[in-house]
């Protein structure tokens, strides 16, 4: 397919690069300004159509503009879109995460999957008296202080040691977090045993970024934490309801003390939330632990009936027989597809991840771990990421999510992208 550009979207995108540092919202590309979405496939400012597989970042994981999700919003904007104040809603959403998440006995809205990680890791060092956070190298975990260590480290330092990834975050912050790499469980024990008596918690992606868990790393982890008496937090911003109902807990069988979701059970809208254990998340009610234990979170928007009512009706189809069982069929095709066209056209790559959402890494070998991802070949992945979008295929710096929405149609696009792309790498 060939792109244009209208007058109007070059004049939408001078003036972004006028009012927004770097032209953009700090996401994903900046010359791209999307105008509509439906099911799924979006369309720019001037027209031109893509197979979406960067889905607002993930949270579209029933397609764009669901017509029972778009039902329950318009029909609860003119009672009223906040209220600080509680809601039915809210309350039924929250009831459905305590029925779908093995994990959650209470929850407690915010906004953001960046307030939830935050939040999560103030609640363990508030039930564990201890101010330590074990994390993984590579493991996203928001936009807080303590969630941008060694998320991308450009010189990967000597474990278990941190290293902040922005300006303006204290020096004083790397005291308190550790880092192991992920999937080795023998670092990880080692690390507990030697600072079991500092540290608050530990936590981890289930899967992370795109990178499964090996076999027995999430179970040994549990028994690790399990026996110090360590909260273990599943960070499921990303995995929650999308792996499974229950999430990448329920997916892969291991229950922690704490997770974090978002994303999905907002439906589209600013949602997100932390939930676990009664007697940890027992810290946000100062009735039950006292002023000394207490955590006070405020949020104006947490919990709003709006992004509430969105939640429920998305996690209303995602209950539907057969979902995920056409979910993952879909992602197994697309997996399969690329891998096998970059294959015979002799490109260095792999293909990781779990069927509703992987990635493609530009190098050889087994991608264990955040040092595994980073030998992949950036400048390929971008003329990769380039190409798709010359050919109709919409996706982030990395990642595919892929949603219920995308049809044969939107299949057969994008491996006939994944065709051109493969020669265009080849050549």
């Amino acid at each position: 397919m060939t792109l244009h550009q209208s007058d109007t979207e070059a004049a939408i995108v001078e003036t972004a690069r006028r009012v927004l540092p770097a032209g953009g919202f700090g996401n994903t590309a900046s010359e791209v300004v999307i105008r509509e979405g439906k099911g799924g496939r979006v369309w720019d400012a001037s027209g031109n159509a893509y197979v979406d597989f960067l889905l607002g970042s993930g949270p579209m994981l029933v397609g764009h503009a669901h017509p029972d999700v778009n039902r329950a919003v318009l029909d609860q904007v003119p009672r009223g879109t906040t209220f600080f104040a509680n809601n039915e809603h809210g309350i039924r959403l929250a009831e459905a995460v305590v029925e779908a998440v093995p994990c959650a006995e209470k929850v407690r809205f915010v906004s953001t999957g960046s307030e939830a990680d935050l939040y999560a890791m103030r609640l363990a060092r508030a039930y564990r008296k201890r101010d330590k956070i074990l994390k993984f190298e590579g493991g996203y975990h928001g936009m807080s202080d303590y969630g941008l260590m060694s998320l991308w480290p450009t010189r990967p330092g000597n474990f278990p040691q941190a290293a902040p990834d922005s300006a303006g975050i204290p020096a004083s912050l790397r005291q308190e977090m550790l880092v192991a790499p992920f999937n080795d469980l023998d670092a990880a024990s080692a690390l507990v045993a030697e600072h079991r008596d500092e540290l608050a918690g530990v936590i981890v992606e289930p899967m992370q970024r795109s990178i499964p868990p090996r076999p027995g790393f999430l179970q040994g982890l549990r028994e690790l934490t399990a026996r110090h008496g360590i909260p273990l937090i599943f960070d499921e911003v990303v995995t929650g309801f999308r792996f499974a109902y229950g999430g990448a807990q329920a997916y892969y069988g291991v229950t922690p003390d704490l997770c974090t979701l978002g994303k999905v059970i907002g439906g589209g809208f600013p949602l997100a939330a932390i939930a676990g254990r009664a007697d940890i998340m027992a810290h946000f009610d100062r009735g039950a632990v006292g002023e000394a234990g207490f955590l006070p979170q405020i949020g104006t928007l947490s919990g709003n009936p709006i992004a509430a009512v969105a939640g429920l009706a998305t996690l209303d189809v995602l209950r539907r027989p057969g979902t995920y069982e056409r979910l993952f069929a879909t992602g197994r095709t697309l997996m399969e597809g690329l891998r096998s066209r970059l294959e015979k056209a002799g490109v260095k790559a792999r293909v990781t991840g779990e069927p509703p959402l992987f990635d493609v890494v530009f190098a050889d070998g087994e991608m264990r771990d955040y040092r595994d991802t980073a030998r992949g070949d950036a400048q390929m992945m971008r003329r990769f990421n380039q190409v798709l979008r010359e050919n109709g295929v919409l996706k982030g710096d990395s990642k595919f999510y892929i949603s219920l929405a995308h049809d044969e149609r939107d299949i057969a696009t994008a491996l006939a992208a994944f065709d051109v792309a493969a020669a265009a790498l080849a050549g």
